[in-house]
């Protein structure tokens, strides 16, 4: 039994017809406005999904940069301030050199004496350096300043009375942790005993009292000028590994862009043929469309 073709029947296959090429030319319309492939997941639930995992990796991989960017600026800080102590303790060693000179009158071993003691003070306020709000010489303990009177003792003098050993972390790989912080017991009281802030007291106190000086307060500061400088070469090379860290995330970073604009980025001038390809598509539909709802029984009967 054959199948009778109605004229409604031709004018809902044009209309179906005509509204699937209106889909058509709106999906490429909107490719080429967004420059995206895909605008909802449900044009492609694979695709979306691989977008999904690479701006994710994304995300992270921006939270890495921001902690090595962050991790670089407190060492950077700390590298500068034991600089700044290594040229304090140069400064002391000039002026006790000057001062075991025999020619000096007590006025001036005073003199001295003063001037380290200004030279001490200015050590307290670099151990006490802050990035932040964060005092970098305290360990974890970064709110409290490491150099400090003690608050249970009325009067007592400022020293160097951080025991905090602890260092600061930071992650900058999955499985990539740095210590970004320097061990400020190690830098300002590595003997235990009152370390810098100790010997420089001892100096100033022999200069300040004129007495025949015994010690030996070269040597003292000659060993603390040496631990300075291996603290330095060790933060230096925690330095270079975070710096290697960023070059690293920079790469990653270039590769994860990449694959997520190969997922999910058009290609332009493809998409624009398409369209045009389709505009003339709709056209041809249209005029064809045209004649077949105008012909009728009524246009015979003329």
């Amino acid at each position: 039994m054959g199948y009778r073709i109605t004229q409604s029947i031709l004018n809902q296959n044009f209309l179906y017809n005509l509204q699937q090429s209106n889909k058509a030319m709106a999906k490429y319309q909107e490719q080429a406005s967004s420059g995206k492939k895909i605008n909802r997941p449900s044009d492609n639930p694979v695709t979306a999904v691989h977008g999904m995992f690479y701006r994710s990796s994304l995300n992270e991989i921006g939270q890495f940069k921001r902690n090595t960017e962050d991790g670089l600026s407190w060492m950077n800080t700390t590298d500068e301030a034991m600089n700044e102590v290594n040229s304090v303790l140069q400064r002391v060693r000039e002026l006790t050199i000057q001062g075991l000179n025999e020619t000096n009158d007590p006025s001036a071993l005073y003199a001295i004496g003063e001037e380290i003691n200004q030279l001490k003070e200015h050590l307290g306020e670099i151990a006490n350096t802050q990035i932040a709000g964060k005092y970098i010489f305290a360990g974890t303990d970064v709110k409290t300043p490491p150099y400090r009177t003690d608050p249970a003792v009325a009067g007592s003098p400022k020293e160097f009375r951080s025991t905090n050993e602890e260092m600061l972390e930071l992650q900058v790989g999955q499985t990539n942790y740095v210590p970004i912080s320097t061990n400020g017991t190690n830098v300002f009281n590595n003997d235990g005993i009152g370390g810098i802030f100790k010997v420089l007291s001892d100096i100033e106190s022999d200069f300040k009292s004129s007495n025949k000086i015994t010690a030996d307060h070269l040597g003292k500061l000659d060993n603390h000028v040496d631990n300075i400088l291996k603290e330095r070469s060790e933060l230096g090379a925690r330095i270079n590994r975070m710096e290697l860290s960023m070059s690293r995330i920079d790469g990653i970073e270039i590769s994860t862009t990449s694959l997520l604009s190969k997922e999910e980025d058009v290609d332009i001038s493809k998409v624009i043929i398409d369209l045009k390809a389709q505009e003339n598509v709709q056209r041809a539909a249209l005029s064809v469309g045209a004649r077949i709802i105008q012909t009728s029984l009524v246009d015979f009967l003329r």
